[in-house]
């Protein structure tokens, strides 16, 4: 089984990048924005609970996000492997990931970090935030919080999967086909 982390600050591309690898590997996909999404779209008491914290710009608790993905790992039978997009964000999430896994008889095979230049995540999300209707991408002094956020709190995640060997630093500035190569190559490796 092939289950993949996609890593990288908000507007680095994630999502793009994400469907292009689930349709070359054939791969679920786990984001934790869309189980959010819809959670919220549902009304649920985890969507309501995960709204204070987004609206503000801030990360989901650990608690709310590990049930939510829990629940996806246990209703997807018969896949071929997972790519888990925005997600684990602390090192809390990466150790219950971990386990998780274990309890399905697999693990995490690599990282994939997308590093994007703060210049240029601001201006992805600012142009996404006219067409998406999402507040937190229409609003700069939020959008630097949320990178703030990410720099302060996730970045350690990647030297969690460093000291494990698994990860893989990716340039993603260029066009989507040039970063999509470049990550099909790391991937590549693990099939």
């Amino acid at each position: 089984m092939l289950n993949l982390v996609l890593f990288g600050p908000p507007g680095a591309g994630k999502g793009t990048q994400s469907e292009h690898l689930i349709n070359k590997y054939n791969l679920t996909h786990i984001s934790t924005g869309d189980l959010f999404r819809k959670h919220l779209g549902e009304g649920t008491q985890l969507g309501k609970n995960a709204q204070k914290y987004m609206d503000e710009g801030n990360l989901v608790p650990d608690e709310i996000v590990i049930g939510m993905v829990e629940d996806k790992l246990q209703n997807t039978p018969g896949t071929q492997g997972f790519i888990f997009d925005g997600f684990p964000r602390t090192i809390a999430q990466a150790e219950a990931l971990d386990k998780l896994m274990s309890q399905h008889n697999t693990q995490i095979n690599t990282m994939l970090a997308l590093q994007v230049p703060e210049e240029e995540l601001l201006k992805r999300l600012l142009n996404r935030g006219k067409t998406s209707g999402r507040a937190d991408d229409q609003n700069e002094a939020k959008i630097k919080n949320r990178i703030s956020v990410y720099n302060k709190e996730t970045t350690p995640v990647a030297n969690y999967y460093k000291n494990q060997g698994k990860l893989n630093t990716v340039k993603g500035v260029g066009s989507i086909e040039d970063i999509f190569e470049r990550l099909s190559a790391i991937v590549d490796k693990h099939v």
